[in-house]
């Protein structure tokens, strides 16, 4: 029959043709479903008043009914697009690209010392925190009773001096549900602080379990008092050298992987790379860790090496000069002119650097871990290329790889543009229906966040948002990797290109983003000897 066919209680649907015997009515639900949205004068008037959706030559269906219909068509296409096993695609040794960078550019590789040339074992976060809280038990001798918790806190985390909480903060600047902790107990609810390094895990830790010992035992404080005690304690550890102490009695203990940084080393040395280290370590405790890795002659690497160097401050102002050491760590006195191979220099920063070296602009390549301290201020003043450290990622990448991180998050996916398309039903079954879906998101979320921690998720994502740790990494750094050893799985004249990500208003065109998750592999089939 053709014509205009009316549907009971709705508006003029519109001309239709012949249903055949073998109608499929959820079909038949997606047509007249488009049908309404296109109806602009009663049909959203009509459907909020009437639990039917079908023309009166279709069986009629209830919108509860149709509703399942599209979640259970919907489950069962994202259990096809991903089947088992499918998703062990990404390689924790890969280079990911921020900014298009061709390495044949690149001249001049100079490092960071600390979490770059030497990555520690998570041994050495629980020694901070035990002698940090030893200083603190002098004041606060409660705090004994806890002890370190592995894993409870992310680096990049944000803290309110002023209140005393400790919260993830996305790209844009809200907070995500769930992760604002005054103690050990979540809190929803300045004077802020972020702790964009490493070391600092043991630091939020104990303000986590020092605030947690106040308010558990209903103690008046003021957390601006407990956030410098605890920053003092924790310095303490480090100014007081325990930190160096305890690596160079052990090394083999607390330093991983250290035959790969001589691999990188002299790998970019024998293709003619100029190679300098800047790090704020001291002589004594840097010659004794890269003898380990690399050797006695550590230092032939190497076209200048500068320790103690202050940063960020040897960046961003020209006050210190440089002063040169002798082979025993000796402070010497002479006026610096020029910085020579097989010496050690002191403090110093980055201006006369520049002058006494000619390196410049984008052939200088520096790797660090720390993004303000190390990067920030080399790429947006200086054009040098920055690569950032994030030893995060290896542990991250293995999360994403499993099946069950890809399937929870693709369903997530699905189940979030149900939600959108599906939200004009309005009469009360149907809102059941969407109050459902809306708590498996919910459960959803929280699956994927505690995949990777419990308590704050990836460092990389909120919910749905990047976070501000991950803002600040784009922003600041060409490259990141989980360790300069990286480098190792790719030719010395390899260009990097970022991905094209679809922003909100792009449709995604291109095979590298046809598939939340399972087809972004940043590399190819024959690049799978990378480990």
């Amino acid at each position: 029959m053709n014509g205009q066919n009316c549907c009971k209680d709705r508006h003029n649907c519109g001309p239709t043709k012949n249903l055949p015997v073998n109608h499929n009515p959820v079909a038949a639900a997606v047509t007249s479903h488009r049908h309404q949205i296109v109806g602009k004068n009663r049909g959203e008037e009509s459907l909020a008043k009437s639990g039917r959706a079908f023309s009166s030559t279709a069986p009629q269906i209830n919108n509860k009914t149709y509703l399942w219909a599209r979640y259970n068509e919907m489950k069962r296409l994202v259990h096809d697009l991903i089947p088992p096993g499918v998703c062990n695609l990404l390689n924790p040794s890969t280079i990911y690209a921020n900014n298009e960078v061709n390495l044949e550019e690149v001249d001049i590789y100079g490092f960071d010392y600390d979490y770059t040339l030497a990555l520690y074992s998570s041994a050495l976060d629980e020694m901070i925190y035990n002698k940090a809280r030893e200083f603190l038990i002098q004041h606060y001798k409660g705090i004994s009773k806890y002890d370190y918790i592995p894993n409870f806190a992310t680096r990049g985390l944000h803290y309110d001096i002023q209140k005393g909480l400790l919260m993830k903060i996305d790209a844009f600047h809200y907070i995500q549900l769930g992760t604002v902790y005054s103690e050990f107990v979540w809190r929803t609810g300045p004077k802020m602080k972020q702790f964009m390094d490493v070391f600092s895990i043991p630091e939020m830790t104990l303000l986590a379990a020092a605030n947690d010992y106040f308010i558990s035992n209903d103690i008046e404080y003021d957390p601006v008092h407990l956030y410098k005690d605890v920053s003092d304690a924790i310095g303490m550890v480090h100014i007081k050298g325990y930190m160096y102490k305890w690596i160079m009695q052990d090394l083999e203990k607390y330093i991983l992987r250290g035959d790969e940084t001589y691999a990188v080393l002299h790998r970019l040395a024998s293709h003619g790379k100029k190679l300098f280290l800047i790090t704020n370590s001291p002589f004594s405790f840097v010659d004794k860790g890269m003898k380990y890795m690399v050797g006695k002659e550590w230092r032939d690497f190497f076209d200048v090496v500068i320790v103690q160097a202050d940063k960020p401050h040897f960046f961003n102002d020209c006050v210190k000069p440089f002063r040169r050491l002798d082979s025993n760590g000796d402070l010497q006195w002479d006026r610096i002119k020029s910085l020579n191979k097989g010496q050690i220099y002191k403090q110093g920063n980055l201006v006369d650097f520049l002058k006494l070296t000619g390196w410049r602009g984008s052939k200088v390549f520096y790797f660090g871990d720390h993004l303000y301290s190390d990067l920030a201020d080399l790429m947006l003043r200086h054009g040098w290329r920055t690569g950032a450290i994030v030893p995060e990622l290896e542990v991250e990448t293995k999360v994403v790889n499993t099946d069950q991180y890809a399937q929870s998050l693709t369903w997530l996916q699905a189940l979030t543009g149900l939600l959108e398309r599906m939200q004009m039903y309005r009469d009360p079954e149907s809102k059941k229906v969407l109050q459902e879906w809306l708590k498996e998101r919910e459960e959803l979320r929280a699956v994927t966040k505690n995949l990777f921690n419990p308590h704050f998720g990836s460092i990389f994502r909120t919910c749905h948002n990047p976070t501000y740790f991950s803002r600040r990494l784009c922003r600041f750094s060409d490259l990141y990797m989980a360790s300069i050893s990286c480098l190792l799985n790719y030719d010395l004249s390899y260009t990097f290109y970022p991905r094209r990500t679809p922003l909100q208003h792009e449709a995604p065109l291109w095979m590298d983003q046809l598939c939340t998750g399972c087809m972004k592999t940043p590399f190819l089939e024959e690049m799978a000897h990378i480990r």
